[in-house]
């Protein structure tokens, strides 16, 4: 895989992975009632949607094997997951944290 096609992928993961984290602290936030503005809501949706779109769009056009452009989608897919997860983890235990002083 040439370098520039590395770094483009580097880029959405990242990219990714701050929009995913994004878009749970947007969620999480106007469920306990924490103010949070319809326009960052909505930029924090479309812009996991976004990266998740040029991650495709990067994989259809590159020349990868079928089984290799799955490997990437996927493990994309599952480090979104995991910035989710993480983040939200780590937001319950502070909150239990607290309860617990």
């Amino acid at each position: 895989m040439l370098i520039h096609l590395k770094g483009f992928y580097f880029t959405v993961l990242v990219y990714g992975l701050f929009s995913a984290i994004s878009v749970q602290k947007a969620v999480r936030d106007r469920l306990e009632g924490v103010p949070v503005t319809d326009i960052y809501y909505g930029l924090s949706w479309f812009s996991t949607l976004l990266a998740i779109l040029l991650l495709v769009i990067g994989l259809w056009n590159t020349s990868l094997y079928p089984s290799e452009k799955g490997f990437y989608a996927f493990s994309f897919l599952l480090a979104l997951f995991g910035a989710i997860a993480v983040q939200k983890n780590t937001r319950d235990d502070l909150e239990a944290g607290k309860d617990l002083s």
